[in-house]
């Protein structure tokens, strides 16, 4: 864990394991996403489709979405 200190224009350096553990360089974009308390800093997918492919693999028990589709 490193610890950096916000700069007088607020700005902070990212530490080089983090950048290379993000696979990011100087020029990526990244996403902050902020929840209540916690901060979350992650590089910015290319394909957010394929970032959200398989996410909620597993979240319905089987067969389930199966018969929601028919009941449309």
């Amino acid at each position: 864990m490193a610890i950096q200190k916000l700069s007088s224009k607020n700005q902070i350096v990212i530490p080089k394991e983090a950048r290379q553990a993000m696979g990011v360089k100087g020029g990526d974009e990244l996403l902050v996403v902020v929840k209540e308390d916690l901060t979350i800093v992650m590089p910015k997918p290319k394909r957010y489709a394929k970032t959200l492919q398989g996410l909620a693999k597993g979240l319905y028990p089987s067969g389930y979405l199966k018969r929601e589709r028919r009941s449309w």
